[in-house]
């Protein structure tokens, strides 16, 4: 993952304003300008739009680390998009004339924007085929797969994910309702393939397996 490290935050703490937000705050939303970059320093964000019918479809899910905004800056564009605190999170602003001025100076940071396009290209990818999964099956597989990368920590020959997500969230991210996340859910536990603890954390026991769900 491409995100920045420390070095880097450093780098681009000069000039920068803080904020803390609760769960559930937003960064900004739809319509908003895309005038300054957010660098999450603490928490998680959901990107996410509001489909036509009212349904909310999640796009990213972005941890300590990334960033939201960069390539707005580059056109001075307006977002097409939501940025809400999925947990309790800490984000530095940097207004367009001070991100230039260090994306000049600082060519590696220029490069991790650019490898980080590359990879929101891939994940979105990832996310249409989820979309267009032929099942529901197929679609929670690809999800819980994702939710790796965010979410995921390595334990003995498991995986556990400690979620800021609820199950809405995670059928909006599926392209699923609610109710069928959590019906699949329950299968795929009485399956052995994971094990739930509580609403929050998911246990993949068979990683294999969901790998052949896809």
């Amino acid at each position: 993952m491409s995100s920045l490290d420390d070095t880097e935050l450093n780098q681009i703490s000069k000039g920068v304003v803080t904020r803390e937000l609760k769960k559930g705050e937003h960064i900004f939303k739809t319509g908003d300008k895309a005038d300054r970059l957010y660098i999450i320093c603490s928490g998680k964000v959901k990107i996410y739009n509001i489909l036509h019918d009212g349904r909310e479809q999640i796009l990213y899910i972005f941890g300590s680390g990334d960033f939201v905004g960069a390539f707005n800056l580059l056109k001075e564009d307006e977002y097409k998009y939501n940025a809400e605190a999925l947990e309790d999170t800490v984000v530095s602003t940097l207004t367009k004339t001070k991100f230039d001025e260090i994306a000049i100076k600082n060519p590696n940071i220029t490069l991790k924007i650019l490898e980080k396009a590359y990879e929101r290209i891939r994940r979105v990818e990832d996310l249409v085929d989820r979309l267009s999964a032929g099942n529901a099956n197929s679609k929670v597989a690809g999800l819980l797969l994702s939710l790796i990368e965010d979410f995921g920590n390595k334990q003995d020959n498991t995986i556990v994910l400690n979620l800021s997500i609820n199950r809405e969230e995670m059928g909006s991210y599926a392209g699923i309702s609610r109710e069928t996340m959590t019906r699949k859910l329950i299968l795929f536990s009485e399956l052995e393939i994971i094990t739930l603890k509580g609403n929050k954390k998911i246990i993949i026991n068979n990683i294999e397996k969901l790998k052949e769900l896809l």
